[in-house]
């Protein structure tokens, strides 16, 4: 059984659009059965398309560390928030929240 560390939300469009989580085999992304239900569905990315199975990876999906800044501005987040640089999560969950685009994360406490 994997153990899940951390979740957040995706956001698309301010719609909840599904769970992305880091466990000990990697990372899960899955859509909410309501959004894919829905009219307004659109896809996270071109790369994560609408379906109800889940998609896996042993790193973080590339659509979603493209989400996380480079350059000085990854430097100054992980200073500010005293995260590592190669936590690539932990930076998504806290500069991403508010991001440029339709794609919003926001952390969800693990139980």
């Amino acid at each position: 059984m994997n153990r899940v560390y951390r979740r957040a939300k995706i956001y698309v469009q301010s719609k909840y659009a599904g769970i992305l989580q880091e466990s000990d085999t990697g990372y899960q992304f899955t859509y909410d059965q309501k959004y894919l239900a829905s009219d307004q569905a659109f896809p996270v990315s071109l790369t994560l398309p609408l379906q109800t199975e889940p998609f896996e990876s042993k790193v973080l999906f590339s659509f979603f560390d493209g989400l996380i800044p480079e350059g000085w501005l990854l430097q100054e987040v992980s200073r500010n928030w005293k995260i590592e640089r190669n936590d690539r999560f932990g930076v998504l969950l806290v500069a991403c929240e508010d991001c440029t685009g339709d794609v919003s994360v926001r952390r969800e406490e693990t139980l």
